[in-house]
């Protein structure tokens, strides 16, 4: 059952006039958070480095030119959303070379229906499609750092990228957590549920108690938020899963209320307990 108004008009309607908040981290690496997704930014003498492109053109612009005069040289989209990607074509329009998932690549160039949101996508403009196209882990060095670019498979979407800043022991998770909130896992493009703690677990993998972390939605965290998304995600999937076991349908389960120990933490945003046991009781 998809929600009446789909995610994606409120969420384009709210990012119009919303502002910019810049968080500067370590070294040459800031957060710009309130257009769609959460964009990382690299500055340096090899141009800006974007990890994710938002959704406002104005904001963004405006915030990227308060970090330095660096140009923006590189773009790397965490995965195909439109809360990450609309920003794509102006970005690569001033010279931004786009790097991304080659299912990124596929879900962007063609119609693409999300049923949970209720919505289909149109073909991205030619301008707005990545370019540099991969499939595994990957390495790259600018602007003095060392770039992880690691695929997790399935998860969240077929598309998803994390990206490890290596030198400044920071991750970009993007949409494989959602800090503060249940997330949304994109059955018609790939997801799943088991996909997203397996990212989940990587993730925690991946950090250590320094590590900076920087979520696809919500505020920037730390390693032990990543173990609280991780649990939160396994105690609900077990809760669902037990429900579908004993033959219960999907209103029976959500009668049952298996997110009630979460909800207040977790379901203040666009994905409520309902929303969120629906996206999980599809996958198990």
């Amino acid at each position: 059952m998809a929600p009446s108004q789909s995610p994606v008009i409120t969420i384009r309607n709210a990012v119009a006039t919303a502002k910019i908040n810049i968080h500067k981290l370590r070294g040459n690496l800031s957060v710009l958070a309130g257009s769609g997704g959460n964009i990382t930014v690299l500055t340096g003498r090899d141009g800006k480095v974007l990890v994710d492109a938002g959704i406002s053109r104005r904001q963004v612009e405006d915030a990227l030119a308060t970090l330095s005069n660096d140009p923006v040289k590189h773009l790397i989209n965490s995965h195909w959303h439109f809360d990450h990607t609309d920003g794509n074509e102006w970005l690569h329009s001033i010279g931004a070379e786009i790097t991304a998932h080659e299912n990124t690549h596929k879900h962007l160039s063609v119609t693409t229906r999300v049923k949970d949101w209720n919505f289909t996508f149109p073909p991205a403009p030619a301008g707005a499609l990545p370019t540099k196209l991969i499939t595994a882990d990957e390495t790259r060095h600018l602007n003095g750092t060392t770039l992880a670019l690691k695929c997790y498979g399935p998860s969240h979407t077929d598309s998803d990228i994390l990206v490890k800043f290596q030198e400044a022991n920071m991750i970009a998770a993007a949409d494989t957590l959602w800090n503060g909130e249940y997330p949304f896992i994109d059955y018609s493009t790939g997801g799943n549920i088991d996909g997203m703690i397996r990212a989940a677990e990587a993730n925690v993998a991946n950090a250590d108690d320094e590590t900076i972390v920087i979520p696809g939605h919500g505020p920037i965290g730390n390693k032990s938020q990543l173990i609280e998304f991780r649990d939160m995600l396994v105690a609900i999937r077990e809760e669902v899963a037990d429900l579908k076991k004993q033959g219960k349908s999907l209103d029976e389960a959500l009668a049952a209320k298996p997110t009630a120990d979460f909800d207040a933490k977790w379901g203040g945003s666009i994905i409520d307990g309902n929303f969120f046991t629906r996206l999980v009781y599809v996958g198990v």
